[in-house]
C-alpha cells in the first residue's frame, strides 16, 4: 500500500516539494494532503497539482503516514499543540524548519515520536535542492531511506549529525543568496563593460552552472579547475590576483561563520 504523505503548510518550499514528489513519479498526486491557511492557497495548490487540500491541519495528522511540517519556525509549539494527538508513534514526522531541534520536537509530542530533521534550500524550486537529515532512534532504517527518497525527488540529500546542521546552514541554507549576489555583482560590471543586462545575467548564471556541473562532474578539486582557467601571464589570473587582495575567500569564510554563529543563537 503507498504512503499518504501531508503536508501542514505549503509556502515555496512546500509547493516544491510537493511538485517534486509529484514530477518524479515518486507517489500520486491522489497521495498528498495538505492544510494550508487560506482557500485562495488552497485553490492554487489543487489547481497546480491537483493534490487534496483542507483548511484543517487535524485531518492531514490525522491522514497523512508521513507529515512534512513546512510551516515557521516560530508556528512549531502552537501547530504541534492542535494536532499532538493524531501524532501516534507510526507516524513519520519530518520538519523542515532552522531552529527547531529534534529534542524540542520529542519533548512537544512525546519521547517515542519518530522525528527526522531536515533543512533544504530554495533550488528545490528547480529540482536542485542540497538537503541535509538527520533522525531520532525511532526512525528505522528503512522510514530514513524513504524520507532520502522524498527528498531526492527534487535535488540532492545528504545525512549529517544534528550538530553539524548549524555548518550546513551557512554552506547550503543561505549560499543561494551569496551565489546570487555574485551572479549580480558580475552582471553589473558585464554592464559596465557594455553588456547589455539581461544578456549579462544569462551569461553570468550560465557561467556558475556550468562551473557548478564542473565540479561535480569531474571530481577535481576546486583549486585544479581554477588553475586550469589561469593561463601565464593572462586576463584570469589578473583578476584572481586582484579578488585575494579585496579578500574573496576571506569574505565568503566570515560570512559564513556570522550565519552559522546566528543559526546556533536561533
Amino acid at each position: 500500500m503507498n504512503k499518504k504523505i501531508g503536508f501542514i503548510g505549503c509556502g515555496n518550499m512546500g509547493s516544491s516539494m510537493v511538485g517534486g514528489l509529484i514530477k518524479s513519479g515518486f507517489i500520486k498526486a491522489d497521495d498528498i494532503i495538505v492544510s494550508t491557511k487560506t482557500e485562495s492557497s488552497s485553490k492554487r495548490l489543487e489547481e497546480s497539482f491537483q493534490v487534496k487540500t483542507t483548511l484543517d491541519s487535524t485531518i492531514v495528522a490525522r491522514e497523512s503516514d508521513v507529515i512534512i511540517l513546512a510551516i515557521k519556525p516560530f508556528m512549531f509549539k502552537e501547530m504541534i499543540s492542535e494536532i499532538k494527538s493524531e501524532l501516534t508513534t507510526d507516524k513519520l514526522i519530518i520538519t523542515i524548519a532552522a531552529g527547531i531541534t529534534i529534542s524540542n520536537m520529542e519533548e512537544w509530542i512525546n519521547s517515542s515520536a519518530k522525528i527526522i530533521r531536515t533543512m533544504p534550500n530554495t533550488p528545490a524550486l528547480v529540482g536542485q535542492a542540497m538537503s541535509a537529515v538527520c533522525s531520532n532512534k525511532n526512525v528505522t532504517k528503512d522510514e530514513l531511506d524513504y524520507c532520502f527518497k522524498i527528498f531526492e525527488s527534487f535535488g540532492e540529500c545528504v545525512q549529517l549529525e544534528e550538530k553539524d546542521f548549524h555548518a550546513f546552514i551557512a554552506l547550503c541554507g543561505s549560499s543561494p543568496a551569496y551565489v546570487f549576489m555574485f551572479i549580480e555583482a558580475m552582471a553589473d560590471s558585464a554592464v559596465r563593460l557594455g553588456i547589455p543586462r539581461a544578456k549579462a545575467y544569462k551569461m553570468a548564471a550560465q557561467s556558475v552552472l556550468g562551473s557548478s556541473k564542473m565540479v561535480l562532474e569531474t571530481g577535481k578539486h576546486p583549486g585544479e579547475l581554477k588553475d586550469m582557467v589561469c593561463s601565464p601571464a593572462g586576463t584570469t589570473i589578473d583578476a584572481v590576483v586582484e579578488l585575494e587582495k579585496l579578500g574573496f575567500r576571506n569574505s565568503v569564510i566570515q560570512a559564513m561563520d556570522k550565519c552559522a554563529e546566528k543559526s546556533k543563537n536561533m
